[in-house]
């Protein structure tokens, strides 16, 4: 046990005391510390992680001088996937994004790539292959990710920052607090969902009007007949933005078992209509569309290359598809990424609109992502437009 009262391994004492080199002695003061502030036992080893904090634009040169101090001697213990870049890190250049951000963003995903972590830069590692299974201990700081892996998964993470990821990265440990403990994974209120949910942006916007509402208390659901990965991808997203809720249970869908809060809400058909007027922008001019936030899955692709298929983008329009840069490499060998490009759309993987530097570039986005409507609002000022991916292609196309 050291003075913080965790009880440490010699393996971990080790690590703390530098013998394990310097950027893994600094990773360690984190988790410890952290474990001090929450209570913490001891450590627990993680099998996977998921670091954010990858843009560029978001980092600035100070997160990058970070991240080349920490590359100097550590490496990754645990698969570490990344999350999106704000570029595509081959096909930047006709996306619009500026030699002098790609140069930059490069030096990042260099320094991560020199750590060992896989540079997949997606917000969906749980789709091309870091995939943790029911009751695993991980460490992801994406916030999407965080709630699909606690909740459709039933794996065990925290929402980690960073810094704290990158410190499990290089150690293979977390301290055992918040949603590692089974005792913090039990719902807080209840709800019953009384609308038809069709497409992911039903889903968004029950996210919306549940995170609203729920902030970061543990829901239980109850009234969702039918939720596919790609529906439930779009829930997590918008219910982790609006609401910071990093675990949810499903009932007939999600596998963890909790006990059903005496207190129950409903969700109607009426709450659903209101959440699409509040993201809707009557006035807006879209000429930026964007489908894949969270990243697109290959069903998502098929089905807009297949929309797409012999049509044209409408002149003044840019359509981006955002996706994982293994999932779009699918994409390319089944033709979708052809029919895709041909129709004057671009399949962009790596980045996305929520992180890529935008702003000042469009003046209304159309998304089926409410989770895009929040960034694109606050972080571009773009106006917004909520709809179904169909709908977001024919708008693109008409």
């Amino acid at each position: 046990m050291n003075e913080m009262g965790l009880n440490l391994t010699s393996e971990e004492q080790d690590m703390l005391g530098g013998k394990r080199g310097n950027a893994t002695r600094k990773a360690m003061e984190i988790i410890t510390t952290l474990g001090e502030i929450y209570g913490a036992e001891r450590l627990l080893p993680v099998v996977s992680v998921q670091i954010a904090g990858v843009s560029y634009h978001n980092l600035g040169e100070a997160g990058l001088e970070y991240l080349s101090e920490m590359a100097e001697d550590g490496r990754t213990q645990v698969l570490t996937t990344l999350n999106p870049a704000g570029m595509d890190l081959l096909e930047w250049k006709k996306h619009g994004i500026s030699d002098d951000f790609a140069v930059n963003q490069k030096r990042v995903v260099d320094a991560f790539s020199k750590m060992g972590v896989v540079t997949t830069c997606t917000c969906t590692p749980y789709l091309i292959g870091n995939l943790p299974h029911y009751g695993e201990h991980i460490a992801w700081a994406e916030s999407s990710a965080v709630c699909f892996a606690n909740s459709v998964i039933g794996a065990r993470t925290n929402r980690e920052g960073g810094p704290s990821a990158l410190a499990s990265a290089l150690t293979g440990k977390t301290a055992e607090y918040g949603f590692h403990l089974e005792k913090n994974r039990v719902a807080q209120v209840g709800y019953e969902i009384r609308a038809e949910l069709k497409t992911t942006d039903d889903f968004g916007l029950l996210g919306k009007v549940m995170g609203d509402r729920t902030g970061k208390e543990i829901p239980y659901i109850t009234g969702v007949s039918h939720a596919t990965t790609d529906h439930l991808r779009s829930f997590c997203a918008s219910i982790a933005t609006y609401g910071g809720v990093a675990l949810f249970h499903m009932e007939g869908i999600t596998p963890n078992r909790t006990a059903v809060p005496e207190i129950t809400e409903t969700v109607t058909k009426e709450d659903l209509e209101k959440a699409r007027q509040e993201l809707d922008d009557e006035s807006a001019e879209i000429d930026f569309i964007s489908v894949g936030c969270p990243h697109a899955s290959i069903a998502d692709i098929a089905r807009v290359a297949e929309l797409l298929d012999g049509k044209k983008v409408t002149e003044g329009k840019t359509v981006w598809i955002t996706t994982a840069k293994p999932t779009k490499d699918v994409a390319i060998k089944m033709g979708y990424y052809d029919k895709i490009e041909k129709a004057g759309a671009y399949l962009v993987s790596d980045a996305c609109c929520a992180v890529a530097p935008l702003k000042g570039r469009f003046k209304g986005l159309m998304t089926d992502s409410a989770k895009a409507c929040f960034y694109a609002r606050g972080k571009n000022r773009f106006d917004v437009r909520i709809r179904t991916v169909d709908e977001c292609i024919k708008a693109a196309i008409s």
